[in-house]
Formats: structure tokens, sequence, C-alpha cells
């Protein structure tokens, strides 16, 4: 009932310069012919975090197989980082949405229902995603609706270029251009025509100050943009799902009452918005 597949999108979609990363990993549910062969499932791109300096395995597969269950076709991507800088990253996630739609026939995905998710930096990444998908940076890879993603699901997002941020993560990306960096800035790029973004943090985090997030936040009421957003009072940076799935059920990092259940809390706001979600239990 799952296809899983690694597609090289520079392959797919040729390009004067390669990156380093670029595979987009498919976990795609099938319908069940006998039952429903004309199905189609909701998708999810997700962008894993790692300041943009490497692609974390901890927010790639666990969360695919969270969100498999219920009923999204996951796409993870590991995309190119540091030596690399903007846009190739960037360019990446565009051909990811690329060929998620582009092959939605075949894949069994709902192309109207098109997820972008990410963490940390990968939340950077999908943050200018969501902004930046009708700009000059992609327009050579396909117009602006083909790689728009519906929704934004971003977790503990690096958001802004300045005040208390992850330096790292912007030195990565943008080398010492502090121009670009303030360019890329999230809540700066934020537009009226957004879509739907969900947002979670917590407020102890340690690498990413939970400011951004904030900030982010602000940036999006200004706009009027449609959001949700979560502030936890206590766990690490990078948790992923936090639970067994990524931890040794004897080395859980302590959290506080709820932080465990951000993916459900991100899938009601999916199915508010319309995305056709599996019920849970």
């Amino acid at each position: 009932m799952i296809r899983i597949e690694t597609i090289d999108l520079y392959e797919q979609y040729p390009q004067k310069e390669r990156g380093t990363g670029g595979e987009l990993t498919v976990y795609a549910l099938r319908p069940i012919q006998k039952v429903d062969p004309n199905r189609r499932f909701p998708a999810m791109l997700i962008l894993p975090g790692g300041a943009y300096r490497w692609v974390s395995p901890r927010e790639a597969e666990p969360v695919a197989m969270r969100f498999l269950s219920r009923g999204f076709s996951c796409f993870v991507l590991n995309y190119s980082c540091a030596p690399a800088r903007f846009p190739v990253a960037l360019r990446e996630a565009a051909m990811a949405m690329k060929y998620i739609r582009s092959h939605s026939d075949d894949l069994y995905v709902d192309p109207h229902q098109v997820v972008a998710l990410g963490f940390s930096a990968g939340g950077h990444l999908c943050g200018t995603l969501g902004t930046l998908y009708d700009g000059p940076e992609l327009i050579d890879i396909a117009d602006g609706a083909t790689i728009r993603p519906d929704a934004l699901i971003l977790c503990y997002p690096v958001s802004v270029s300045h005040g208390r941020t992850h330096e790292e993560s912007f030195c990565n990306l943008c080398g010492a251009d502090r121009g670009l960096m303030d360019r890329l800035s999230l809540d700066r790029l934020v537009r009226a025509d957004m879509m739907p973004v969900f947002l979670w943090h917590t407020r102890t985090d340690e690498s990413v100050p939970v400011d951004g997030t904030l900030k982010l936040a602000s940036a999006l009421a200004e706009k009027d943009v449609p959001f949700a957003l979560h502030v936890f009072a206590a766990g690490k940076h990078g948790l992923a799902t936090a639970d067994e799935l990524v931890y040794r059920q004897d080395a859980l990092p302590p959290v506080s009452d709820g932080v465990r259940d951000w993916p459900e809390l991100a899938i009601r706001f999916l199915r508010e918005k319309g995305f056709q979600v599996l019920d849970g239990e």
C-alpha cells in the first residue's frame, strides 16, 4: 500500500548548476483498488533542519511515518547545504513541489492539498518556499501556482535574521552577505496572499530563540494571514516528534504537556482549512 523510492530531482529537472542534495524520498500511499481505486491523498513535503549545514535524519523518516498514519503521502527532501548558498536549497524545494504535483496522478496525490512542513533551518526553507514561490529565483523551474504549498507547518523555525536568532543558519545560507540575510528574514517576506500557517516552538529552546517565531506570528497577524501559534513551556531544540519514533523509551527528552501532541494539533488545523485527513484514535 506504500510506494517507497528515491528520486534524483536533478535527473528529473536538469539545471545549469547541480547542488550536492536534491534527493526526494517518496512514501506514497496507494488506494486499495477494490475499495476506492480513484482515491487521492493529501501530500506533505518534509524539510528537515540542520542549520543549513546538514539534513537531520530525526526530522525526516520518523516524521513521515507519523503523518503517513494519518493519510498523508510524504516526501522527504535531502536538500543542499553549505557550502551551497541561497537559492540552491530553495530551488530544490521548488523542484520537489513540481515533482509532487506533476506526478499527482501516478502518486495518487490530491494536487490541491500539498503541505510543506519544515524544522528549524528547514522551517526557514519552508517559509521561503511559501513566500518566494513566484520570485525570480524560481521562475525557470515552474509557474508559482505549481510550486506554491497549500499550507505551511513551521516547527521551531529559524524565522528572523535580526535580534535574537540563529546566526549559523543564516551564515551557512547567505555567507557574509548581510543584505541577503535581511532580505530572507521571514517576518519581512510575509505577504497578504499567503497560505495558512501552523507554527510551534518551545520557550526554552536553547538554539533557536522563540523570539523569531513570535515576530513571524506578529507579521502574519499584521497581514491577516490565517495562522495558529503554539508556544510550549519547556522542551529542547530539535525535538522532531519527541517520542519513541526518534528517542529510546528510556531516554525521552523532558518536555512540557502538549509538546508531543503537536502533530495532532497541526492535523486539526489542516482539517479546519479543508484538508481531508484521517481521524485519529
